[in-house]
């Protein structure tokens, strides 16, 4: 029998970060599988990037849908089926022989299985569970176990590739990657109590027109597609990047985990400051810092000391975009409907991912390296800088409604 008590804020954030950690950290050294799985499918890179492509594509286009079955159902149910969907992908991952089923599988698999695994299902539970004085900290811790799980992730998949080969490592992500599911119990929500004289929740038609007709909406949604291309590219490309320059493979490895380690403490700080001050400033500044990280980075002689460098600044700005950005879409619009408008947002930051990663294997086959794309990404970072500045933070003012979608 299920009560109106809400989760402890302890549970929420311990179960959540643990899922994050395992869900964004192994997806984080996908960029490790590039030039061993390539090399032995004698495959360009093209059709690795395309999968990955279609991986961020699937993701957040489904990400809607598993937003809207969390906020109605409940978040633990997708985050079983996600958990599912994502060892099955590992596997097909390692065993795919064409391109079509690598792309089926690396690609679309996976990409509905982070949709049920990640930040917008997480977040939906924090903000229905959390109050709004906690809500864009709690966020931050969440983010930050992602980053966590990067750091810790990245270096383990780089020894798992070296001891068990690279199928062989997939094949053992496929089964850790199932401890997800016994985690997502323990975001049950409960049931939401009705008080006397509430009226109707609001209609996900009637929430979906009212985020798009709203510009500050359309504004979130253009600078977290800046967002999508500038970390895709980066994390999956890089390796390859570095690489082609003739650093050593660990330089990779180790750059990856400190963008992870340093993201730690770059999404807690955002989180933490999204309680005190404006968020789309802190977005602004974000995107305009992350222009200027990668201007350094090319100007600069490449070393092992330069990418460290790079890494370290790159990695307190990586994910540190996401707590102020749900925190918007929860500040403007409510908890209702924060997993489904989060995963609309998270759409947008997909399709960036989508060129991101694409434009990058695309472009480096056509030219030979990765300019084009590094200088792209300096020029979407001021345009995203630019428009986050005009968005309204301040709650959209309706009658009343209720607070809480009804999970069980």
């Amino acid at each position: 029998m299920h009560t109106s008590t809400p989760l402890s804020a302890r549970q929420v954030l311990w179960c959540g970060a643990l899922i994050v950690t395992l869900s964004m950290g192994i997806r984080h050294g996908f960029g490790l599988w590039l030039l061993p799985l390539t090399q032995a499918r004698d495959w360009p890179r093209e059709t690795f990037a395309l999968a990955m492509a279609v991986q961020n594509l699937a993701w957040g286009f489904l990400g809607i849908f598993a937003g809207m079955l969390a906020d109605r159902f409940g978040a633990y149910r997708v985050l079983q089926g996600g958990a599912v969907l994502y060892a099955v992908g590992l596997v097909g991952m390692a065993l795919a022989s064409t391109p079509l089923l690598f792309a089926l599988t690396a690609g679309v698999l996976i990409g509905a299985a982070q949709a049920g695994t990640t930040y917008a299902i997480i977040y939906g539970v924090i903000g229905r569970q959390l109050p709004a004085d906690r809500r864009s900290w709690a966020m931050g811790v969440a983010a930050a176990a992602g980053s966590f799980g990067q750091f810790l992730m990245v270096p383990l998949e780089g020894a798992l590739i070296a001891a068990l080969d690279w199928q062989g490592a997939l094949l053992a992500l496929a089964g850790t990657v199932l401890l997800i599911a016994p985690l997502g119990r323990g975001l049950r929500e409960p049931a939401a109590a009705v008080a006397p004289g509430e009226t109707a929740p609001q209609s996900i038609g009637a929430a979906v027109r009212e985020a798009f007709g709203y510009r500050s909406f359309q504004l979130l949604m253009a600078g977290y597609f800046v967002c999508g291309f500038q970390v895709v590219f980066i994390g999956v490309h890089m390796p390859s990047y570095l690489k082609d320059h003739g650093l050593a493979p660990h330089v990779a490895s180790t750059a990856l985990a400190l963008i992870g380690l340093f993201n730690v403490f770059g999404t807690y700080a955002a989180g933490a400051l999204g309680q005190r001050l404006a968020k789309r400033k802190i977005l602004a500044a974000i995107y305009l810092l992350r222009s200027l990280a990668i201007t350094v980075f090319l100007a600069l002689p490449l070393t092992p000391a330069t990418v460290t460098v790079f890494a370290a600044v790159m990695g307190l700005l990586w994910l540190s975009t996401v707590p102020p950005t749900n925190a918007i879409v929860a500040q403007i619009f409510g908890v209702a409907h924060l997993s489904m408008l989060g995963g609309f947002v998270f759409f947008s930051h997909q399709v960036g991912s989508f060129l991101g990663v694409w434009l990058g294997g695309r472009l480096y086959d056509l030219t030979g390296g990765y300019d084009v794309v590094w200088w792209l990404a300096i020029a979407l970072g001021l345009f995203a800088a630019v428009v986050n500045m005009p968005i309204r933070e301040t709650p959209l003012q309706r009658g009343p409604q209720r607070v809480l979608s009804s999970v069980a």
